[in-house]
């Protein structure tokens, strides 16, 4: 059984290496994710073309996604690296603050003390300490300790319910677009949009760096502020997918909201044809287990369910102990939650009106392959459009993305039951129909006699929408 549900894999000093790299990317890593809030932009360089080196040798695409940032809204450093805060103790966040204490501490988002008011909650360190703000004056907020614990250097700041007027984009963000661009990431993840307007400056900051090399990225826009979730379709809208990222939503939104909060945008998502990533501690058992906890399991398995095209790792893969059998485990859940998936593609298409030749192709081969039981859907394509409408809906028939164009095998590893190849596509329409056949059977991906549904455009080796369907039985093209 091929996996539907792929695997992002965040990569960092455990995993920076090509003898584990490559043992991740055969477990089944079909994204890497370049966390830019660690590393400078060679480290990022060097991560990448290694990335590229390890695919070439396993013999199949694994996209980048550069993971930008943002702005980071955290407390300064400590005299003595941290302190230890108690329970109704007053604790002042000073933005002329040097060098912090047990009384107070500097803050690196200097317009902090403009967005907060008498009785805001403060939420530190995901979460883990809470202070409600007294009074605000000057540069200084003095607030109370309602929650303590210990805090350290730089750890972050979110206000309950959110409302802060951080830009999605900072300087340092623009720069690691550059770097993103120069190695042709697939993917480009926007931390902290509140908008469509952000992630529309995102891509067309990405854009024009990408100019130079013809190369133009998906935008993912992260999900993880109160503010965007009343913005959701918008944001959608303006993104080739998202990111439901838990940790900062959760700290934002409160923890019991995020599981309804994940369906809801997993289903709006597909519904826009768009893609999604589910993401935060989804194995965070295992950056020092060797195996995962059930909760855990569980978790993973809901996502998949949800209809999910990726899950995410994040310190399990990039500082773990256990990368490679983060990979293995994850992939092995996955495998199993979908053996149990309900498919029922007719209620898809009961409301749908279709105003695109290209889409009603793609729903016409899907409601074939579907009633007919083929062995697999294949679409020739140059930019992967056909392949990820396909995508949007649950079948138990894997879609394989045939393609000229690298930028598109690699994009399109992130589409749920999607695997992308190369075929070079010329005006012969039999003989590319032919070689379509040949790459199945030399795979064993089907045998002769198998049905298959083909999907291309006409005229064939020109860029043009899908336009053609053809129901076929190997061995007999």
């Amino acid at each position: 059984m091929q996996r539907a549900t792929k695997i992002v894999a965040t990569i960092g000093p455990a995993s920076s290496d090509i003898e584990t790299l490559t043992r991740m990317v055969q477990a089944g890593v079909d994204v890497v994710r370049l966390n830019f809030s660690h590393g400078k932009a060679q480290d990022h360089i060097d991560r990448a073309r290694m990335v590229r080196e390890v695919a070439a040798s396993c013999g199949r695409e694994v996209a980048i996604m550069a993971d930008l940032q943002g702005p980071k809204i955290r407390v300064g450093r400590f005299e003595n690296g941290k302190v230890q805060l108690t329970k109704g103790a007053t604790f002042i966040l000073d933005a002329a603050c040097e060098l912090g204490n047990q009384e107070q501490v500097g803050l690196d988002y200097k317009e902090l003390p403009r967005d907060l008011k008498v009785g805001d909650v403060l939420l530190l360190n995901d979460g883990l300490i809470v202070l409600v703000v007294d009074q605000v004056r000057g540069s200084a907020i003095y607030t109370t300790v309602r929650v303590g614990g210990e805090l350290s250097n730089n750890k972050g700041i979110n206000r309950q319910g959110g409302g802060l007027t951080a830009a999605a984009l900072t300087g340092k963000d623009m720069d690691d677009i550059k770097t993103a661009m120069s190695f042709k990431a697939d993917y480009v993840a926007v931390s902290f949009p509140k908008s469509a307007t952000d992630m529309e400056m995102a891509r067309q900051l990405a854009n024009i760096a990408g100019e130079p090399w013809n190369h133009r990225p998906q935008m993912i826009a992260k999900i993880e502020r109160a503010e965007a979730i009343p913005a959701l379709q918008e944001i959608l809208d303006s993104s080739d997918g998202i990111m439901v990222a838990r940790g900062d939503l959760a700290v934002e939104v409160g923890n019991a909201a995020v599981p309804a909060l994940q369906k809801r945008m997993i289903r709006m998502a597909r519904q826009s044809n768009k893609l999604t990533i589910t993401a935060t501690q989804m194995m965070e058992s295992m950056i020092v287990n060797a195996v995962p906890t059930r909760a855990e399991v569980s978790d993973v398995a809901n996502a998949v369910l949800d209809g999910t095209d990726a899950v995410m790792t994040s310190a399990e893969t990039a500082s773990g102990r256990y990368p490679v059998e983060t990979v293995e485990a994850m992939a092995a859940i996955c495998l199993e939650a979908e053996k149990s998936e309900d498919f029922r593609l007719d209620a898809d298409f009961l409301n749908v009106t279709f105003t695109r030749i290209d889409q009603s192709i793609a729903y016409g081969a899907l409601f074939t392959a579907y009633h007919l039981r083929v062995k697999a859907i294949v679409a020739l394509t140059e930019s992967g459009s056909t392949a990820l409408w396909m995508s949007r809906h649950n079948i138990d028939i894997p879609i394989f993305a045939m393609t000229p164009v690298l930028a598109t095998q690699r994009k399109a590893t992130l589409y749920r039951n999607v695997t992308t190849m190369e075929l070079v596509q010329s005006p012969d329409r039999e003989q590319v129909l032919k070689a379509a056949e040949d790459l199945l059977l030399a795979k064993g991906i089907v045998r002769k006699g198998d049905m298959i549904v083909v999907t291309w455009g006409e005229p064939m080796g020109q860029v043009g929408g899908t336009n053609a369907l053809k129901i076929m039985k190997v061995g007999e093209h």
